[in-house]
């Protein structure tokens, strides 16, 4: 599966992969492999699909507690604002993360990763926005720091700090902004712990002018932005994103042609979050096909989060982007792989060519859709980290 390869899926058939020092030297049939990597150790894979590891470009899994008490709750009647009264929400899981240590966040999450990486992920994007507070939010990306040490798997962390407004500051989101958002990122800057910059652009979170002045930080740190844009309703998020030369607008079923085009120009990415529509029974579908009409990238990703998206598995994101968004088999792999990269900024996986990181999984199946097709199967067979059988 390689970027140039204009076969369905970019399938070669009896392929050969050389890997050298934890890169891809060369690939291509078996037959045309070049003799001077004839005597190379080997594995043979047999009849098995091979496909570049799986990349999820939009989680939150570091959190505290959880809300499976809600969950119950709306399910046996309850609405939202009875919710919030009984204390659930975010409000809930900002209260559990503040008072988690950074090792309990580290141990609930790990779970999380394992999952991950059980079913070929070796690139987690994980977010802070569950402190609201300076101390909180930076001990949320250390967290997702630790977890690229004790697992093999690499992280990129996004802060979040602009998820949403505080308890405390319930009146007052702009002075959140400046007295708590914005040290916050300088923070995590000035200790190295940030990848990229993310915001909530809606009308339970932020105003695009409030998220345009974290962005301004961001450029000026020299860091990337994302965006959590037209997820409930259109205000121009994904616009706003796309000014930015944003990395990806994530959500977006709200999102209209103006907003695609912009996307489609700034060569900003979709990032396809079915688990999120599923789990709050939305019914306003992503313009899948306005995004391929103008050919918006679209990348597919859990969302795992303790609210609105509790899924830790890209197979079944897969098969949700499918059957609930109509997408297709080989857009939904794209969309997990050289997609969700390019969501993340990252250039060196997602696709099996020479120079990339040797990242692969293998997989027990006949055909590329049958990674879609099935639900609640894992036909992962082997991962490759690195260039190591792990």
């Amino acid at each position: 599966m390689s970027a140039e390869n204009t076969a369905p899926y970019g399938l070669v058939r009896d392929a050969a992969i050389v890997v050298q020092e934890g890169r891809i030297s060369w690939v291509g049939p078996a037959k045309n492999c070049p003799p001077m990597f004839s005597q190379a150790a080997s594995n043979d894979f047999g009849d098995r699909l091979v496909t570049p590891s799986f990349v999820d470009c939009h989680t939150h899994i570091i959190s505290g507690g959880n809300r499976a008490q809600e969950f119950e709750m709306r399910l046996n009647g309850a609405s939202y604002e009875d919710v919030a009264r009984a204390g659930g929400g975010i409000v809930s899981t900002v209260s559990a993360t503040r008072e988690a240590s950074l090792e309990a966040l580290v141990s609930d999450a790990l779970p999380r990763i394992d999952a991950m990486i059980s079913e070929g992920t070796s690139l987690v994007e994980v977010k802070s926005g569950y402190g609201l507070d300076v101390e909180t939010e930076l001990k949320m990306l250390r967290a997702a720091k630790r977890l690229a040490e004790l697992r093999s798997i690499r992280i990129v962390r996004t802060f979040l700090g602009a998820h949403a407004v505080p308890p405390e500051f319930a009146s007052e989101p702009n002075r959140y902004i400046d007295e708590v958002c914005i040290p916050a990122l300088r923070a995590a800057h000035s200790e190295g712990l940030v990848h990229a910059v993310d915001g909530f652009c809606e009308g339970i979170a932020f105003q695009p002018e409030q998220i345009s002045r974290v962005f301004d930080v961001a450029a000026e740190l020299g860091l990337p932005v994302k965006l959590h844009a037209e997820q409930l309703s259109n205000l121009g998020g994904a616009e706003l994103a796309a000014s930015y030369g944003a990395l990806s607008a994530d959500h977006i079923e709200y999102l209209d042609e103006a907003g695609v085009k912009a996307m489609a120009k700034a060569n900003t990415s979709a990032v396809i979050l079915p688990g999120a529509f599923y789990t709050l029974r939305e019914t306003q579908k992503p313009p899948i096909d306005l995004l391929r009409k103008h050919s918006v990238p679209m990348a597919l990703a859990t969302d795992c989060n303790p609210g609105s998206s509790p899924i830790s598995s890209l197979l079944l994101s897969m098969n949700m982007g499918c059957t609930l968004f109509r997408m297709t088999p080989e857009e939904v792999l794209a969309g997990v792989t050289k997609n969700a990269a390019a969501a993340l900024g990252v250039s060196d996986t997602g696709v099996i060519e020479a120079g990339k990181r040797a990242d692969l999984s293998i997989w027990n199946v006949n055909a590329p859709a049958e990674l879609s097709y099935r639900i609640g199967f894992n036909p992962l067979e082997k991962r490759i980290f690195g260039g190591d059988l792990v």
